[in-house]
């Protein structure tokens, strides 16, 4: 039964990835793509590395060498992508030209 909810993790984790990888390849700015890439980690990989837990046990050195990898993985990829979106934003990189509205620029007015 394990090994059945552990490759459901997986499979579900590789789909997250591979769409991440096309939205990395396909989305049209810097913002839309650390958006994609964001979620492609904290849920793929995450979701893989979860399954990869399920499958080895969870009271083993594995399984908890794994939940500390998604405990670091969750805590550390919404930071590095807002610091390198801020980053971006500061040093000028434009928005998309189709972006509907710019919440950043209305903030900084008021």
């Amino acid at each position: 039964m394990s090994e059945v909810i552990g490759t459901i993790f997986i499979v579900v984790g590789l789909g997250f990835d591979i769409f991440g990888c096309i939205g990395l390849i396909r989305l049209p700015d810097v913002y839309n793509r650390i958006q994609a890439t964001t979620k492609c980690v904290t849920l793929g990989t995450c979701s893989i590395l979860f399954g990869s837990m399920v499958f080895k046990g969870f009271i083993t050195a594995a399984g908890i060498k794994t939940f500390l990898c998604i405990i670091f993985l969750v805590l550390t990829s919404p930071v590095a992508a807002h610091a390198i979106a801020r980053g971006a934003r500061i040093s000028g990189v434009k928005l998309w030209e189709k972006s509907v509205c710019d919440k950043y620029q209305q903030d900084k007015s008021l």
